[in-house]
């Protein structure tokens, strides 16, 4: 296996663990994450400067030794990096992969977009029900003087 081959995955299941973390969900297979993953690496080839973060950034975790962290381990140290650019590079087309992906809006239960079925008032709008029932109050204009 050629050694750029070796460390794209090596980064890819850094970042697999890191979304993991960033974005916990029992339900979620491991393929969920993985989609995400390749989006993070595909966004940071958009310019060089982008992928020496990510890359450079992932050397930082594996040497934290964030891959065999607790769940509250690698939490902790994940809050202590989450000004820096790194952090950015993950999170943001991380959160976009990861939450605009249909097979996550099956597993979390949205339908999708309704607009073009005439909204959420007529499909599913109150089919909330773990909600509990609002209360619902009459406002009373105060008598004028």
């Amino acid at each position: 296996m050629p050694e750029s081959t070796k460390t794209n995955t090596e980064e890819r299941k850094m970042l697999i663990e890191m979304l993991r973390v960033l974005y916990p969900h029992q339900t979620f297979g491991t393929e969920i994450y993985q989609k995400a993953a390749d989006a993070v690496i595909a966004a940071s080839e958009a310019s060089p400067a982008q992928k020496l973060t990510l890359q450079t950034g992932i050397r930082e975790l594996a040497i934290a030794g964030f891959a065999k962290m607790d769940p509250k381990g690698a939490t902790k140290h994940l809050k202590s990096i989450e000004g820096n650019a790194f952090f950015a590079a993950v999170t943001g087309p991380g959160l976009v992969a990861l939450y605009s992906d249909h097979d996550v809006w099956k597993l979390l239960g949205y339908e999708g977009a309704s607009h073009h079925l005439g909204g959420y008032v007529n499909r599913g709008f109150n089919d909330l029900d773990w909600l509990p029932e609002p209360r619902i109050t009459e406002y009373e204009e105060p008598e004028k003087s």
